[in-house]
């Protein structure tokens, strides 16, 4: 495990496209990107309630909806906005430097 406060590689800046789900890990573990408005946001890429991978499911907005079962979070804050799932995903801090994005948790 790392440190809470290490900043690690991600992505490289044109792996991002607005609207879209990048999909990769952070120490192993399956995370996803997305832009919004201009704003990058790193989100724990496993859905909560039955395992499924969020990148296959669908944006829409600030949402994305798990391809399983249609639970629904806020990729900003990772708050569970619909059921069946009821716990939030982990949302990461994300930085941009030159042309590489960096992530670490909060």
């Amino acid at each position: 495990m790392t440190n809470g406060g290490d900043w690690k590689r991600v992505a490289a800046r044109g792996d991002i496209t607005p609207g879209e789900v990048f999909a990769t890990e952070l120490d192993g573990e399956p995370i996803a990107l997305t832009e919004l408005d201009g704003q990058i946001y790193a989100f724990n890429d496993t859905c909560t309630h039955e395992f499924a991978l969020l990148s296959q499911g669908f944006l829409e907005g600030e949402e994305i909806e798990c391809p399983l079962h249609q639970a629904r979070f806020d990729v900003r804050t990772g708050v569970c906005l619909m059921g069946p799932a009821s716990q939030d995903i982990d949302t990461y801090e994300v930085k941009v430097e030159g042309s590489d994005v960096l992530v670490k948790r909060k």
